[in-house]
């Protein structure tokens, strides 16, 4: 956040100096990216309570809360971008300090790179993929820096649109991000996981001595940590004391084979429980 804060303020500097629209959109897009640190924060503050009686899974799920913030503020950040370009393609105004223009798109690319690099790398080793994909969101941000450069040579040129112009280019990549993001933080309350995921864990299941078959299996995020519910199948000879041991090598494998799995809670059916429920109804 401060890294970022820092960056949009240099850039600040610049636009009220010089009146460039696409510099604006840019920094606007960085003081968007900034914030979203501070939902992030709450987030894993509350994430680190533990369970209670009412929040009995915990409070991981104010991650979810806190990617709702990040889509809203990049969602704000376009429509603010947009409207300056267009006001500016339909009342022409001359930018001024194109050498400053062009040194603060190109902060802003350094400083968003940085940022960016930062927090995939400790999203990754934490296994947040909210902080992962903000981290993309910076970097794609950085690029969008670099496109100010363009705007300001277009205008050197003499081309009074191409600052504005730029200012459009830069909402449509905005609105690229923001699409990625609706769709990442939309699967995770939808407890969308990756199939491969599901494959992985099925296969722990079925390599512990006396399981015959993974009848059902459920896997979720909660914050950035994995929870999984499984249903096997074992002899129908086991004793319960048996069938209860079972059950925890089971538990035991799966947390130790899917990685950010942190609770599983397996459930052991004798073979053939089910087809015979089915066959009495």
């Amino acid at each position: 956040m401060i890294g970022l804060c820092l960056t949009a303020a240099l850039q600040a500097v610049v636009v009220l100096l010089s009146s460039s629209v696409a510099l604006l959109g840019d920094t606007l897009h960085n003081v968007a990216d900034a914030l979203t640190a501070v939902p992030l924060l709450v987030a894993f503050r509350l994430a680190g309570r533990p369970p209670n009686k009412r929040y009995t899974y915990g409070y991981g799920r104010a991650e979810d809360l806190a990617g709702l913030f990040v889509i809203a503020m990049i969602a704000l950040s376009g429509v603010v971008t947009a409207y300056e370009a267009i006001d500016r393609l339909l009342h022409p105004h001359d930018v001024a300090h194109l050498w400053a223009v062009a040194s603060a798109g190109l902060v802003g690319f350094f400083g968003n790179e940085l940022v960016a690099r930062y927090r995939i790398k400790v999203g990754r080793q934490i296994g947040s993929a909210a902080l992962v994909a903000d981290g993309l969101h910076a970097r794609t941000d950085g690029f969008t820096s670099l496109a100010v450069l363009l705007g300001a040579g277009g205008v050197a040129l003499g081309w009074r649109w191409a600052d504005p112009l730029v200012g459009l280019v830069i909402t449509v990549a905005i609105l690229g991000v923001l699409r990625s993001a609706v769709m990442q933080v939309g699967a995770r309350l939808m407890d969308a996981v990756d199939p491969a995921l599901v494959d992985q864990a099925t296969k722990a299941l079925v390599t512990v001595e006396g399981v015959k078959e993974v009848r059902e299996l459920r896997i979720r995020w909660i914050g950035h940590r994995l929870r999984a519910e499984a249903d096997i199948t074992a002899d129908p000879s086991l004793t319960i004391t048996q069938s209860h041991e079972l059950a925890h090598l089971a538990e035991d494998r799966l947390l130790a084979a899917v990685r950010r799995l942190n609770a599983a809670n397996v459930h052991v059916s004798p073979v053939g429980a089910h087809a015979q429920s089915d066959s009495i109804v």
